[in-house]
């Protein structure tokens, strides 16, 4: 003999309007398979470096490539130059985003550090100036080309930067009264 129920079965509770408004979900698309290559890029370092820290990492790597190039090529201004182009792009990458200023200045540094070692001067401090300068001088495409490499940089990610941020309007933020100003000027 069957036996009667005596509960009734639960259903699920529906929000009351007091609550909030009820939120439906829509379903998502599948997702892509992200390609070999962003994945790879994703892996690499990322680090966020002072305006100072990006100078220091610039000038410390372009010397240890200048007294690499010197030891293996003889000097090579060709070899320096090429590799100083991705080190002006690194600077520009890895610098914060409040010293991004810093960049384009820290690159031309980096490049007149680097170049000491293969600069070929002789005869005391002031033969190793003269190469220097004239170094410089000789190979300035060289540095103003990764110059502009980290300014485009630079500017790219400032634009991109500005985009982010929220535009300011002159309706008052939420939780403010309408009177209130803003401290920041």
């Amino acid at each position: 003999m069957e036996q009667p129920r005596t509960s009734t079965p639960r259903r699920p509770k529906r929000p009351a309007l007091a609550d909030g408004p009820v939120v439906y979900q829509v379903p998502a698309r599948p997702a892509r398979p992200t390609p070999p290559v962003v994945l790879a890029l994703r892996r690499l370092p990322n680090p966020r470096l002072t305006g100072l820290g990006a100078g220091l990492f610039g000038a410390t790597s372009m010397l240890a490539l200048g007294f690499l190039d010197r030891l293996l090529l003889d000097g090579s201004a060709v070899l320096f130059g090429v590799l100083f182009l991705p080190v002006s792009a690194l600077i520009a990458l890895w610098v914060r985003e409040a010293d991004l200023v810093t960049a384009p200045i820290c690159a031309p540094i980096a490049f007149a550090v680097g170049i000491v070692p293969i600069s070929g001067g002789t005869g005391g401090f002031g033969g190793q100036t003269m190469g220097v300068v004239t170094s410089l001088a000789v190979h300035a495409g060289w540095l103003y080309g990764g110059t502009l490499i980290a300014g485009l940089i630079t500017c790219v990610r400032k634009v991109r930067a500005m985009n982010r941020r929220p535009r300011r309007t002159g309706a008052p933020r939420p939780g403010r009264p309408s009177g209130a100003r803003d401290r920041r000027g």
